[in-house]
Order: structure tokens, then sequence, then C-alpha cells
């Protein structure tokens, strides 16, 4: 009689899996501070830099839902620009041809990513790895050519895209259009964070981690993979989708050229660099994919992208788990070393 032997059961144990989907409790009046601060540089930044930083709050939303899917579960996306594409049409087709406000075309938005994407992840249950990265590498580099189909110009504008106008404060409040766009895209994405830790940390969040370690094991104990896999593409997609559309509001214009593959393999640059299986660090990837660039290029004109692959190789090898992956280690050290 053969028995089966259980380490072909242990799931390996990268940093990923030992990483924390939240923080600790003890943490959050820290949270809260950060949240202050960050309220408080409505009345710092001027201008520019006030896009520059609701920009940044938009991709990490997205980085959130991107690293839902391929740092808590497992599956590999390189087509995540679509989702972002397709919130960011979501929300200006509701405000333009559907008169809908601007803080209700986020949700629709969220809720029209979260179905496609639900469509979408359910027949690519059959595909794993690479395979699936594939599937969704397809879907970026299809969605802007469909966005530009003629029998859609009538929605999406074709090939000139959707003017939106950028919303004024309510309520009177003495507030320019730019500061209170900041403040807006930072409420939702404390919203969305706070789903995302409730999320994470529910029996929904230790299913999709499960899965990522060992799908065999989690589908052995009672996990239903099929079901966690799609719902785990649709919410990804969902919040992917609300970033895409805060990101439409921010910039007052969508059209197809604008979400190009380059976006998908940056979300997923931005998730590794913040640190794959971690809630906060897709603020680290957000500032690098909103700023790294134009760094680049301030360093040479001549050969930006040059400039981008050193900076992005040499972060890979100082912090191969991320910033947030340094940040524990250092953590770590700190603690050693301080404890008698």
């Amino acid at each position: 009689m053969s028995t089966t032997s259980s380490a072909t059961l242990t799931p390996v144990r990268t940093p990923a899996t030992v990483a924390s989907p939240a923080p600790a409790r003890s943490t959050w009046p820290w949270v809260l501070l950060l949240v202050l601060l960050a309220a408080g540089l409505t009345w710092v930044l001027k201008g520019y830099q006030l896009f520059q930083g609701t920009m940044v709050l938009c991709y990490a939303i997205a980085l959130l839902g991107l690293n839902i899917l391929t740092g808590y579960n497992g599956q590999i996306s390189l087509g995540h620009g679509a989702f972002f594409a397709l919130g960011a049409y979501a929300a200006a087709i509701a405000m333009e041809h559907g008169g809908l406000p601007y803080w209700a075309a986020v949700p629709v938005a969220g809720v029209a990513c979260l179905c496609v994407g639900y469509l979408f992840g359910r027949p690519a249950l059959k595909l794993e790895g690479l395979y699936l990265a594939l599937a969704t590498f397809a879907l970026g580099v299809a969605m802007p050519q469909l966005l530009k189909y003629k029998h859609l110009e009538q929605w999406t504008g074709g090939v000139g895209g959707i003017v939106l106008m950028k919303p004024d404060a309510p309520f009177g409040l003495p507030l320019s259009q730019d500061q209170w766009l900041y403040l807006f895209a930072l409420l939702v994405t404390v919203g969305m964070f706070v789903i995302g830790h409730n999320l994470l940390s529910s029996g929904s969040g230790r299913a999709m981690r499960a899965i990522r370690d060992h799908a065999m094991a989690a589908e052995a104990m009672g996990v239903d993979n099929p079901h966690y896999k799609s719902m785990s593409f649709g919410i990804s997609a969902a919040f992917t989708g609300v970033g895409g559309a805060l990101s439409a509001i921010a910039v007052q214009f969508v059209s197809p050229d604008s979400f190009t593959l380059f976006l998908s393999i940056s979300l997923l640059v931005g998730v590794v660099v913040g640190g794959l299986g971690t809630l906060w660090g897709a603020f680290f990837g957000a500032v690098f994919i909103m700023f790294v660039p134009s760094f680049a290029e301030s360093v040479s004109k001549a050969a930006p992208w040059a400039v981008y692959g050193v900076a992005l190789i040499a972060i890979m090898f100082a912090m191969p788990g991320g910033v947030v992956g340094l940040l524990r280690s250092t953590a770590a050290r700190w603690k050693r070393r301080a404890a008698p």
C-alpha cells in the first residue's frame, strides 16, 4: 500500500507567503496619521504637483487590485492596463452620455470592471502560469484597438476619445478644482484600501493565499478553487477600474492611445517594486510608476528608457522583496539588535 508524502502538500515558504495581509492593530494610529498628513498636502502642493499626487493615488488603487490577483492569489496578469482603460472609459461614458455625476461614475466603473473581469477569469481557469500571462497579454494588446472600433465610436469617441470636465468643489468649499479632486481621490483611496484590508483579512483572503501557496492542498481542504480564482480576477479588475476612473477624471481626457501595453507592464513592475503580497506596497509602486520615468528622462533625454532599465535592475538587486520587504527586513534586524 502506497502512502502519500506529506511534503508534497507543504506550501513553499516564499516572502509573499509569510507576509501579513494587513498591519497590526497597533499600527492603525500611524496609518491615520499618514492619511491626515496626506490630506494636509492639499494646502502645500500646487497645480501640477496636486495632479501628480492624484495620479499616485489612482495608480495605488490599481496596483492594490493587481496585487490581490498576483501577490495574494498567484495568477499572473500582463494585461491589467485593459481594465484600467475599461474603468476610465466606463466613467467617461457614464458622465458624458449617461449624465451621471463624477462621484457616481466611479462605482459604476468598478462594477463594470468587476463583471468583465469575472467573465474573463472564468474561462481563463483552464490556463495557468505563462499561458494565463499570455492570455492577459493578448487582452492588453487588443483593448486599444477595440476602443477604436468603428461600431463603438458613438460611445468611445474613436481615436479622438472623450473630453471631460474637472469637477468643482461641492457645498461652496473654498477649494480649487485640483485641491478638491485630490481630496476626493484620497477619500476613495482610503475606502478602497479599507475594503482590501477587510477582504484579505477574511476567510476569502485566506482562501486566496491558500490557492497561491498550493492549489491542490487548498482544494483538498475544501476551498472552491474555480470560484475564488474567478472572484479574485473580478475583484482585482474592479479595483483597477476604480483607479482608471479616477485617472480619467483627473486627466479630463480618455483616448485609446493613452492605454498602451506599456501601462500593463508598468502596473506589474509597480507591484513587484512595492512588494508582492503586501497591502501597502501599492503606494511605493505608484510613486515609482509616476516619478521614475520622469526622472529617467531628466537624466538622459537621448536614452531615458536605458536609465529606467538600470534603475529598475538596481532596485531589484537591492530590494528583491520590494520596498516593503526591505522595510520589514530592516525592522527585524533592528529588533534583533535591540533585544538583550
